[in-house]
């Protein structure tokens, strides 16, 4: 062969590459690719529904069974609440009476037919003996070596006390313990109220539910005993030591989890609620292997289904052609709809903006030099983080981090900076996109927008509806709150504190100081005396309020009357220490009058509290003026109210 002839044959060679290409290009060759990725699709989808098929049948038992958990919460919850109530007022009536023992016998009797979940119910005196009881017989034992007298006897709560499973030397069974102190007059130990549930009463009711063979209902107490099981064998065993009690109760008192059973070592889905006001669990466990029993048999009907899929696709081999057709029609349509979109967004007046996952500017539109003054090219390849001011970066990072669907937007406003380095406001409507060719490359898409004039205008709103709200909590001439504001504080106050004082103060002969001096004066006077009195409470705990005209209100929470008296005077001195001229006094200068009163527990509400300072007020005005009238020193007789002599206390310098 010539020189010339080898060198034509490699000039009319093709590259290895291009014949490949053609090959793999070819009708054959394309359907038999279609096969096998239609053959994927088919086996990836019987594996997502079988997958979504269990997470589903499991989502499906954690809503029911945390709805039985639910319901058996509630169930236990009314029966320990019927109990509650019932006992609640025996313990009123024992701290006042002595009832005759037929009569309250025959009563406790009546209680424990009235209430199905009671077995027995008895009273116990502060020696742990048996005074009444719902039997026919008085039990002669005594129980103060029980571990529910002992805390009774040590502890003043009045809360129902949940124990148990214990033995009961009368029932002759394992029985739930509720029981009550029985407080008397003097706050003395009086005795114990206790009632006894059968735990079978639970366990009964928890076997009517039909959980399988390996199903279980359990209510647990407060310190992790059993006392009620679907199962009567495990009544009493201890749980304190699981998962249960270490740690997720601490957390959330109602939770769903997997676990190993700690009665039969099963795999199961337990759910958990704590029954609201006891302490004590509902719980409900299922096997795993039951509750996707179903499921597996829904697999293997799935697989057949999958084999005849197969075979359809090998039908569907014949259209191939015409997808190919419907493909370029496709791209041809997705070229030109680009060329929309890229119109569009290159032409408004917010900036579009793509950025890569980790914030980098991948195409910024043309608007962006109108409204930031940036050109396109200057921003595309940097950061985004970059324009974002420093205070705000760590804001717009969270934002990015949320996204973790598609489906989903966030907004943001942050401070951003334009080409002469100044600061405006925008705001961002930003969410993920994943490209058409390559399902794991995850773009972020926003729109942009100038917002610098209208964040101007909401912040001078906000301003001004905190101007308004702290002119609507205050006296517009004192600075002290208003009766609106004292109103709400000393309710609230009044509620959760079981110690409180008010002291209430009235300017004495000030309608005559009006009108001698005028109400200019009058004005000032007030705002003096308001002065001493704001003064006097610099804890954030008390509260100082103009009551209305001349009267003065101070709140105290946690206060005793002795201190609030104390306090009331070193008031009353500070004023009298302004001396302000008063032509209408007796004495020639400004003073205050002061009544002091306390909460006690026959008071019902606050207004009852300001009824007792206003009474108190009422006595040091006729006393004299110009002194602090405590409402314990008032004698009441014959519907007359009157004072137990007493004089000011000049000397006293205190304050809170």
């Amino acid at each position: 062969m010539t020189a010339d002839s080898q060198l034509a044959m490699q000039m009319t060679r093709k590259p290895f590459s291009t014949i490949i290409f053609g090959r793999l290009t070819t009708p054959g060759a394309m359907i038999g690719l279609f096969l096998l990725v239609m053959s994927s699709c088919v086996l990836g989808l019987i594996i997502w529904k079988a997958s979504e098929a269990r997470r589903t049948t499991l989502q499906r038992a954690e809503a029911e069974i945390q709805n039985l958990t639910h319901s058996l919460a509630q169930h236990a919850q009314g029966t320990f609440k019927a109990v509650d109530v019932a006992t609640a007022g025996m313990v009123d009536l024992l701290r006042f009476q002595q009832p005759l023992a037929e009569r309250f016998n025959a009563f406790l009797s009546s209680t424990v037919r009235s209430l199905p979940q009671l077995a027995e119910i008895g009273v116990l005196n502060a020696n742990g003996d048996y005074i009444y009881a719902s039997t026919a017989e008085m039990p002669t034992y005594n129980n103060s070596d029980r571990a529910y007298f002992e805390f009774h006897r040590d502890n003043g709560d009045q809360a129902m006390k949940i124990s148990g499973p214990v033995f009961s030397r009368l029932l002759k069974k394992q029985v739930i313990v509720l029981t009550k102190r029985v407080t008397k007059q003097d706050g003395s130990f009086g005795g114990v109220i206790v009632a006894a549930i059968d735990c079978n009463f639970f366990s009964a009711f928890y076997r009517t539910f039909n959980l399988g063979a390996k199903g279980g209902i359990s209510l647990v107490g407060p310190g992790g005993a059993v006392l009620a099981h679907s199962d009567s064998k495990v009544i009493g065993q201890d749980l304190s030591r699981l998962e249960l009690f270490q740690s997720r109760l601490g957390k959330a008192s109602t939770g769903y989890y997997k676990v190993v059973s700690p009665f039969d070592g099963l795999v199961k889905y337990f759910g958990y609620e704590q029954i609201q006001g006891y302490k004590t669990l509902s719980t409900v466990a299922l096997p795993e292997d039951e509750l996707l029993a179903n499921w597996r048999n829904d697999l293997e009907f799935d697989l057949i289904v999958a084999a005849a899929m197969f075979c359809v696709v090998c039908f569907m081999m014949t259209l191939l052609s015409a997808q190919f057709r419907h493909r370029n029609k496709i791209e041809t349509s997705l070229r030109h709809r680009e060329k929309r979109y890229r119109l569009l967004a290159e032409n408004i007046a917010d900036i579009v903006i793509q950025l890569d996952r980790h914030g980098n500017f991948l195409y910024v539109s043309h608007s962006v030099e109108l409204v930031l003054g940036w050109k396109p090219e200057q921003l595309t390849g940097t950061s985004c983080f970059d324009m974002v001011h420093p205070g705000d970066v760590e804001s717009v990072k969270l934002a990015t981090a949320r996204l973790v669907e598609t489906n989903t937007t966030q907004t943001l406003r942050f401070r951003t900076y334009r080409s002469d380095r100044s600061l405006c406001w925008v705001e961002i409507v930003f969410r993920l996109t994943m490209a058409a060719d390559n399902a794991r490359h995850v773009e972020i898409v926003g729109v942009l927008r100038d917002i610098d004039q209208r964040k101007s205008m909401e912040d001078e709103l906000t301003a001004a509806n905190a101007r308004l709200a702290e002119m609507a909590r205050t006296d517009g001439l004192t600075g002290l709150a208003n009766r609106r504001s004292l109103d709400g504080f000393l309710n609230r106050e009044f509620e959760a504190n079981d110690q409180i004082s008010v002291l209430m103060f009235d300017i004495d002969h000030f309608k005559g100081f009006n009108d001698r001096l005028g109400h200019q004066a009058g004005d000032e006077c007030l705002k003096r005396v308001a002065e001493v009195i704001a003064s006097a409470t610099h804890s954030k705990a008390f509260l100082s309020a103009r009551y209305g005209g001349e009267e003065f209100v101070v709140v105290l929470p946690g206060i005793a009357e002795q201190h609030a008296f104390i306090i009331a005077e070193s008031v009353r001195l500070k004023v009298k220490a302004l001396g302000i001229v008063n032509p209408a006094a007796s004495r020639g200068h400004v003073s205050v009058s002061v009544g002091v009163a306390s909460k006690t527990p026959k008071m019902h509400s606050d207004r009852d509290l300001i009824a007792e300072a206003d009474m108190a007020l009422y006595q040091a005005k006729r006393a004299g003026r110009n002194r602090s009238v405590t409402a314990t020193t008032l004698v009441r007789d014959f519907g007359e109210t009157s004072l137990v002599p007493s004089q000011p206390h000049d000397k006293i310098e205190t304050s809170i």
